[in-house]
């Protein structure tokens, strides 16, 4: 069963640092009041860091991640699939972009079926831009390639290094971006402890806000069992995610059959929404099931979890069956989505 991020869990190094050392060198950055000398050291030092990291992460290849996007045009459809629908201006001032500029590339986007635009509906003079379902399955592929290389880049590092890095890049976001740094939330294997907060928390979450009786919770606490004896079986895995020390989020893939994954209890607390970490915990999945050669992921949900369902869509999944069902002490309608792999 399931509830609502995103970020994107692999351009997220691609993008905190595109903001907060590509970005700022923009005019309004670098105009601020009370400005003091800057050593030529300091200046030698931020160049070469840009140099050193557009390199690591291939930021200067015609094609990012070998694709035929631009990362301007990567970053526009990262934008755009946070959302169902967007002003095309908003876009622009996210990411501080020539009007003129932008509006050819989302022209090319519209020719390729990337893109549908509209007017809005309560000023015309305003339009209104959306992925069509293939440029959904265009951001997943980025996605899931940008997913790949971090993880390629991270991987050989120890964790208590990794630390270090994503606490400096936190600390670059602050430096430049003016303000605190947010909380860094982090997804991690289940520890001791942890699979009895997934059926409590899912017990109490659902009773308060669908009024869902014990049932629910002999439901998760059988998934939950059902994952823990097969815990050393490969093809299965579960995530954490944790916020300030604190878990506030999960999702489990389990193997349903040899070709197909399924997602399950997907959750993340009250507090926690709004973070993109029901996005980031869904791409984890995902990502996981394509590297260990699942050919689809199926999953269940209910049509009352508004917030579950368009994460689902947003990731590809199409809805394949609805059956009315009572169950947890209400009248619902069951839904099966799919999402193919490969």
């Amino acid at each position: 069963m399931n509830t609502k991020l995103t970020f994107m869990p692999g351009l997220l190094l691609l993008k905190a640092l595109a903001r907060t050392i590509m970005l700022p060198m923009s005019s309004n950055s670098l105009t601020k009041s009370n400005n003091s000398p800057v050593a030529d050291g300091d200046v030698a030092a931020v160049r070469e860091f840009t140099r050193f990291y557009t390199s690591v992460l291939g930021l200067l290849r015609e094609g990012l991640l070998d694709t035929p996007y631009s990362m301007t045009e990567a970053r526009i459809i990262f934008e755009l699939a946070r959302q169902d629908e967007v002003e095309v201006a908003a876009v622009r001032r996210w990411l501080d972009l020539d009007a003129g500029y932008l509006s050819r590339i989302l022209a090319r986007f519209e020719a390729d079926g990337l893109v549908r635009k509209s007017r809005s509906a309560g000023d015309a003079r305003r339009q209104i831009i959306g992925l069509t379902p293939a440029g959904r399955a265009v951001f997943a592929k980025l996605d899931a390639l940008s997913s790949d290389q971090i993880r390629g880049l991270v991987a050989p590092i120890p964790p208590g290094r990794r630390s270090r890095l994503t606490a400096g890049m936190a600390g670059i976001r602050e430096v430049l971006g003016g303000a605190a740094a947010p909380a860094t939330v982090v997804l991690r294997p289940p520890a001791p402890g942890d699979l009895g907060w997934v059926i409590h928390r899912n017990a109490v979450l659902y009773a308060a806000e669908y009024g869902w009786d014990e049932t629910y919770e002999a439901l998760v606490a059988r998934i939950v069992a059902d994952y823990a004896a097969r815990a050393d079986q490969p093809g299965e895995a579960a995530w954490i995610a944790e916020l300030r020390g604190e878990p506030v989020g999960c999702v489990f893939c389990m193997r349903q059959s040899d070709q197909t994954a399924q997602l399950r209890l997907l959750l993340v607390e009250p507090s926690a929404r709004g973070m993109g970490i029901g996005e980031r915990l869904v791409a984890e999945c995902l990502a996981f099931a394509r590297r260990t050669g699942y050919r689809d992921i199926v999953l269940w949900t209910n049509d009352v979890l508004d917030a579950a369902r368009r994460i689902y869509e947003r990731a590809g999944f199409e809805l394949v069956r609805a059956d009315p069902h009572h169950s947890f002490g209400h009248d619902l309608v069951g839904q099966d989505w799919r999402l193919a792999l490969a």
